[in-house]
């Protein structure tokens, strides 16, 4: 089943459900910080393989121990479900 853009009100709610995301430019983001570049690059590399399985890819910026995430579902026009599940697991891995 393809997944569906969520509405305003929607997206405002689930906002509630994850800590430190917002909406810049249309999508769903945040900015994550590490001790090191090595754990950075690992928290990409873990959170790679859950996209992967997802087929759900981020859009994603790297630099020294900062990681940029930018999530919309490109199908769907917007963001969906799908963002917002990857956004969670973005967050259980970063702690």
């Amino acid at each position: 089943m393809a997944a569906k853009k969520l509405s305003d009100a929607e997206i405002q709610s689930k906002l509630k459900q994850v800590a430190d995301w917002t909406v810049k430019e249309g999508k769903l983001h945040k900015e994550f910080q590490f001790d090191t570049f090595v754990t950075a690059f690992g928290f990409m590399t873990q959170l790679a393989l859950i996209a992967e399985s997802m087929n759900h890819h981020p859009e994603w910026f790297n630099v020294y121990n900062r990681v940029t995430i930018d999530l919309m579902t490109h199908d769907a026009g917007g963001i969906s479900e799908l963002d917002f599940e990857l956004a969670s697991h973005a967050d259980a891995l970063s702690n």
